[in-house]
């Protein structure tokens, strides 16, 4: 096929008014020709701006080379040098910040698809049934790291190909972290993609141990001390939902996003097969404008709700990725932007009714160079709905903390430590990913997860234990 040297080729995906009813995969990917015409548009520069964008480091002229040149399996190897999880990358990482956002190819038209080559060797690599290879020398040394989650899965995967026996310890009963309990299915498919990735990881070597909640089931002290472990990597992430307090936050029918999405993505409350327990509201309103606010109105809506995303700043102020903006709108989600609630409506039962909502202005700017929303006197009116989705964010159980003598932590209950190496107050405890930096994204945790292995590698390389 002809190639725009100045335009990315475009990516197949489900019509909208179609899509919105179900729960398939959104975005159909690049299938061979089209993944070999966009790779035709990569200068493989000799000093990749690209690399420096990406934190897992992954040496992306030469993946894109090899797809080039139709060898899959290379290329599906170069990647593996460098991420655990390529198929879960190609589609949820942001990449228009990182490495996309760095590409020299966007300077003077649209930088290469960089994410959607990634996705196609992986899903290819996939198809043909390429394993990753382990061929690095056993150590007689065991690692413990806690949470399966991206952060948790990419450390285990360095340490192993290291040669360290690992095991990773989940709380719930299926392994993934926020990848199975957090993104829905119509962006990141369970079994078609997150369970090959774990299964990839497991091949190295790996062993996963779930229903293990470490804090009660046992304590970080304890796998020091009685389990045998010479090193502990905490990677629980942030899975504590955040709330406004505000009046009728406790009535039936208002949920965290985070209890909201589980209940749909791990407990499958979307099918009718599964009897998992869900508000299937008529009328949704999502408060909040990240990421995970789009998933949750985005699940809404398929459940077969009218939804509103409520946010108290403008569109440009918008924390979510513009492509998931997009597809939100595209599928008939109702932006009401420069509004915030100030009360919850409930009903003579206890169940939601309605939220009372203020309208906002932008005022100044706040610590984050973002302008200050503020309320305009006279301005609140109420929508009327029957299930509100709080998206406000997350931040780590203190559980581990709170359990581990001598690990200290910051203001916002995350665990100190090294960014470098992860090492925090407490020797041979290592910690990155959410547990750390409170919520933020799944490419970001795993290039923690890669410090952390290294630092782990290097502190037990020195004898020290």
């Amino acid at each position: 096929m002809a190639v725009d040297m100045l335009k990315k080729v475009p990516v197949r995906e489900q019509d909208p008014g179609e899509r919105a009813r179900n729960f398939d995969e959104v975005c159909l990917g690049y299938n061979r020709e089209e993944a070999m015409s966009e790779s035709e548009r990569c200068l493989n520069c000799k000093n990749a701006r690209c690399i420096e964008g990406c934190p897992v480091s992954i040496n992306i002229p030469a993946f894109i080379q090899a797809v080039k040149e139709d060898d899959v399996k290379k290329a599906a190897g170069i990647i593996a040098e460098s991420s655990a999880l390529p198929a879960v990358c190609g589609r949820v990482c942001p990449q228009e910040s990182q490495c996309e956002g760095r590409c020299v190819r966007g300077i003077k038209g649209e930088p290469v698809s960089i994410g959607k080559l990634e996705r196609y060797v992986a899903d290819t690599a996939r198809e043909m049934g390429i394993k990753p290879e382990v061929k690095a020398k056993k150590k007689k040394k065991k690692v413990a790291v806690i949470g399966s989650g991206p952060s948790g899965l990419t450390c285990a995967g360095d340490l192993a190909k290291s040669g360290y026996d690992v095991t990773i310890f989940e709380a719930l009963h299926k392994a993934g972290g926020v990848l199975v309990y957090g993104i829905p299915e119509f962006r990141l498919p369970k079994e078609k993609v997150v369970a090959p990735e774990v299964a990839n990881v497991e091949a190295l070597g790996v062993k996963i141990e779930t229903d293990v909640v470490i804090g009660k089931s046992v304590t970080v002290d304890a796998l020091l001390n009685d389990e045998g472990f010479d090193a502990v990597y905490i990677a629980s992430g942030a899975g504590l939902p955040k709330f406004m307090n505000i009046p009728g936050e406790q009535a039936l029918g208002v949920y965290s996003a985070n209890e909201f999405l589980t209940r749909n993505n791990l407990m499958k409350a979307y099918r009718d097969d599964y009897d998992t327990p869900i508000a299937r509201g008529k009328k949704v309103v999502v408060v909040g404008g990240g990421n995970v606010a789009m998933d949750a109105a985005r699940t809404a809506l398929r459940l077969g709700a009218e939804v509103h995303v409520v946010y108290r700043r403008s569109e440009a102020e918008l924390p979510a990725r513009v492509e998931e903006v997009h597809h939100a709108k595209e599928e008939g989600i109702i932006f009401d932007l420069l509004q915030n609630p100030v009360e919850i409506l409930e009903d003579e039962n206890g169940w939601v009714r309605g939220i009372r909502i203020i309208k906002m202005e932008l005022g100044e700017p706040d610590e984050s160079g973002r302008r200050s929303p503020v309320e305009i006197p006279g301005s609140e009116y109420e929508i009327e709905c029957d299930t509100v989705i709080m998206s406000l964010g997350t931040s780590p159980n203190p559980l581990i903390s709170s359990t581990t003598k001598g690990l200290d932590t910051n203001r916002r209950r995350c665990i100190v430590a090294n960014e470098e190496t992860g090492a925090t107050s407490k020797e041979r405890v290592y910690a990155g990913g959410d547990a750390v930096t409170g919520a933020a994204t799944v490419i970001l945790a795993m290039g923690a997860g890669r410090a952390a292995a290294k630092g782990i590698d290097e502190y037990l390389s020195s004898g020290a234990v």
